[in-house]
């Protein structure tokens, strides 16, 4: 019996316009009901994802900022932040990459230093609490993840100047113009493991949907995992099932009714 769904945000729940299906809230109330846990976890802001999801907040689980803020019916349940000498160094490097835009994602807010409009406008969709300073090295806050932006694609471009602190750090890919880089141990698997165990739920008792690299460990702590049809090939190889639909043809909510998860 499933006890507990998390979802990926976008790619995976959302589709390409950042749309909810209308026939979401009438899905997560059927689970709710039958006592099914229906969480959110995504590389974003908790504040985005508190407003994106406001009609549920005050009963649904965030892993924000991919797994590194965790905070359950408005209580903050969980944070694990990057040392700040390791940002710094990070921002510092990110800075002498060409066209490479910059976030600080701390606990209260995320911080940019340029105010280029397709960044900003590009940014804006997944943190609802952004400020721009003159110096993202001088920013007093919990830092939580340093996230690189290259319109070009970060595979390429980014991901190979960050690829010898893979053993240090958590360097996930989390979308083809983001990069995510985070303490060690902060993902989204860790995060959900340790819910697991806080709520005795175990991993075939719960159902995953994912797309990109930084859902790669939630694949690996539940026996329904889901890629998405449209997820990126290493997701595809390390998830147990994949969606018949993807994320703009509503595959997750199709798939939660597929698996008979909204009978009476």
């Amino acid at each position: 019996m499933i006890k507990l769904i998390v979802t990926d945000v976008d790619g995976t729940l959302l589709n390409d316009n950042h749309e909810l299906h209308p026939d979401f809230w009438k899905v997560e109330e059927q689970l709710t009901k039958k006592g099914i846990l229906f969480s959110i976890a995504s590389g974003r802001q908790f504040y985005n994802l508190e407003t994106k999801f406001n009609k549920i907040k005050d009963r649904t689980m965030f892993f924000a900022e991919n797994g590194t803020y965790v905070s359950h019916k408005g209580k903050e349940l969980y944070v694990n932040p990057i040392e700040k000498t390791a940002a710094r160094e990070f921002i510092a490097l990110g800075r002498k990459l060409e066209n490479t835009h910059l976030v600080l994602c701390g606990k209260d807010s995320a911080y940019i230093e340029t105010n280029d409009d397709s960044f900003k406008n590009e940014i804006s969709k997944f943190y609802e609490r952004l400020k721009v300073v003159d110096d993202l090295t001088k920013v007093e806050d919990t830092y939580l993840k340093v996230t690189l932006c290259n319109f070009n694609g970060v595979e390429d471009h980014t991901f190979p100047h960050f690829k010898d602190y893979s053993d240090r750090y958590k360097i996930a890919i989390a979308a083809r113009v983001f990069i995510d880089i985070t303490a060690l141990d902060a993902n989204k698997g860790n995060a959900i493991k340790g819910i697991q165990k806080e709520l005795n739920i175990t991993p075939e008792e719960t159902l995953v949907f994912g797309d990109y690299l930084n859902d790669l460990e939630m694949m690996k702590v539940a026996k329904h995992s889901y890629a998405m049809k449209n997820a990126h090939p290493d997701i595809l190889k390390a998830s147990n099932f994949v969606t018949s639909h993807d994320n703009n043809d509503n595959g997750v909510l199709r798939t939660i009714e597929a698996l008979g998860l909204l009978n009476v």
